[in-house]
């Protein structure tokens, strides 16, 4: 379940926050980007007009136009938020039900009739008494009007007829609203409980289609820490994406970004193991039973620090938890996949904010996340010679932890082979391609110069996944105030 308490907004120098990100010859080195950070926890995004805005919990909001620079919009659910600036009059209904002061995670998507609709939710917190509902706008950034609620959950019977059962029944919050290749309206929904649910929408008034009840189930049950589904379509490789976070969001808590895909927005969706994702879910009568869940999809990112070699100069890098609750875009103008989430930082509690990362299809069709965090790269093709050296090696297994991966120094020779803390080999095709052997172990992916935010200065990386779900980062080490060649 989440975590309701507001977390306020506070600002931490760029210099101090790297995460990671994947794409071509991007930034000038002599170009420092200017990020401006902000915190919305659980961001779904939406791009109108030019410009992007993530909408998140207790009615947070923010907005950019390069996806560097953020503007706070709003941060709270209270009297004067410009999102809803009457909020406990206008969502009396929710607030009643729910028994809550505040809202979760909501979706905001802009329909046919040009108006902005945001599928908000709100929850008690300790037990699955949630309602979802749906508000409109003609602005992105309101004031909306709430047209009322669609699902509740949590007492009573189920919209079936049954009783509510919170083993096999959902959680109505974390709504995703998306439409599929062929124009129709969906909504994913869910969290822990009973697990993710997709349902048929009416593209002309924002409603679930009828006759429904909560829809299709897609995975999760008894309990499990699934939740914040994401459903992205990549007219790359013609799959729909998946993604959810495992585990607790808290700084201790584990989380991380999992995905699995499918031809049809309503499933079946599987993962890289070819493992049907219908069959994720909690152990009977154990709550959070995390090890029934942990072998299914494809863990993209977890806990990871990248740690400065003896070799380069002393720099004090940081350390990321918990990163997860991500939303999803795919760019048709520029061909660019973004992923959107809140992380938290090592030593600094539950303090987050929101990261945006470049996303590629590896050879595989899969995703793979970029190390460092977005600051307007864009792939190129590079030079194996360049290439090869020294990195800075994340391997981020598949397990949900607390604990931080952290780099180990591993070698790309110029002569195709890796040594160090893993041995095997590597090679480039394409310019920016790169497959590595290590150990055994394939895994395909893509090379890309970024802006190493712990060093502030550009460096060679690279995003890679395994047949089995295991994704892997490099980072190229910094020796006398340059990469190594």
């Amino acid at each position: 379940m989440k975590n309701s308490k507001i977390i306020r907004f506070m600002m931490i120098p760029f210099v101090l926050l790297a995460a990671c990100g994947c794409q071509a010859d991007g930034p000038d080195t002599e170009t420092v980007p200017a990020f401006r950070n902000v915190t919305v926890h659980d961001p779904s995004v939406l791009k109108t007009d030019g410009m992007y805005y993530v909408f998140g919990s207790h009615l947070a909001s923010a907005k950019s136009a390069d996806l560097i620079e953020w503007t706070q919009i709003s941060s709270s659910a209270v009297p004067g938020n410009k999102l809803i600036p009457n909020v406990k009059e206008e969502m009396a209904e929710a607030l009643e039900w729910a028994q809550s002061k505040t809202f979760w995670a909501p979706d905001v998507i802009r329909l046919g009739d040009g108006r902005y609709y945001m599928y908000y939710c709100s929850c008690k917190g300790d037990r699955p008494l949630s309602c979802l509902g749906v508000a409109v706008s003609d602005n992105a950034e309101g004031p909306y009007k709430n047209l009322g609620i669609i699902l509740k959950s949590g007492k009573g019977l189920s919209p079936d007829g049954s009783v509510y059962n919170a083993n096999v029944h959902p959680n109505v919050v974390d709504p995703n609203v998306f439409f599929d290749k062929e124009g129709n309206l969906w909504m994913v929904y869910g969290s822990y409980s009973g697990g993710i649910y997709i349902l048929k929408m009416d593209p002309e008034t924002g409603l679930p289609l009828p006759d429904q009840g909560y829809g299709k189930k897609l995975l999760g049950g008894y309990h499990a820490r699934i939740e914040g589904p994401y459903i992205m379509y990549s007219p790359e490789t013609e799959y729909y994406y998946l993604f959810l976070s495992f585990g607790g969001l808290d700084s201790d808590g584990g989380y991380n970004i999992r995905v699995a895909r499918s031809r049809n927005p309503d499933g079946p969706y599987v993962d890289s193991k070819g493992q049907d994702m219908s069959d994720c879910r909690g152990k009977p009568g154990v709550l959070f039973h995390d090890p029934s869940i942990q072998p299914y999809g494809v863990k993209l990112i977890g806990n990871y620090q990248f740690v400065n070699l003896e070799e380069e100069p002393e720099s004090n890098t940081v350390g990321y938890l918990s990163p997860g609750h991500n939303s999803a875009y795919y760019d048709e103008e520029t061909g660019k996949y973004f992923i959107f989430f809140h992380i938290r930082f090592k030593g600094l509690g539950e303090h987050h904010e929101v990261r945006v990362h470049q996303m590629f299809m590896n050879q595989d069709g899969w995703p793979v996340i970029a190390p460092y965090r977005y600051s307007g790269e864009t792939i190129g093709r590079y030079k194996k010679n360049d290439v090869a050296g020294l990195y800075k090696l994340i391997c981020h297994g598949d397990d949900i932890t607390k604990e931080i991966k952290t780099s180990v120094p591993v070698e790309l020779g110029k002569d195709g082979s890796v040594s160090g803390s893993c041995s095997g080999r590597w090679e480039l095709s394409s310019g920016n391609k790169i497959e590595i052997e290590l150990e055994g172990t394939v895994y395909k992916g893509v090379v890309l110069k970024q802006w190493d935010t712990d060093n502030m200065q550009m460096v060679f990386t690279f995003t890679a996944l395994s047949d089995s779900g295991t994704a892997i980062w490099g980072s190229k080490a910094i020796i006398q105030g340059r990469t190594l060649n």
